[in-house]
């Protein structure tokens, strides 16, 4: 009889340790990569940065022709 109470001892202890590790291992923690729904869009304002250097160059350029002596 101390050998079945041992046997049952060892399985209930088994079942206990095998149903903690599911549950830990299903509660573990996932990472999920997805690409966005909506396109990823760039703003870049580079050519009204330029058109407005060359407008502050030609306004300069204008003005020193007029005004030789500033400098």
């Amino acid at each position: 009889m101390c050998k079945i109470e041992r046997m049952t001892n060892t399985i209930i202890t088994s079942v206990i340790l095998i149903s903690c590790c599911l549950v830990v291992v299903s509660c573990a923690p996932t990472v999920k990569v997805e690409s966005p729904k909506e396109p990823i869009t760039i703003n870049l304002n580079i050519k009204l940065d330029a058109d407005i250097r060359v407008k502050l160059e030609e306004e300069a350029k204008k003005d020193i022709a007029a005004n030789p002596d500033i400098f």
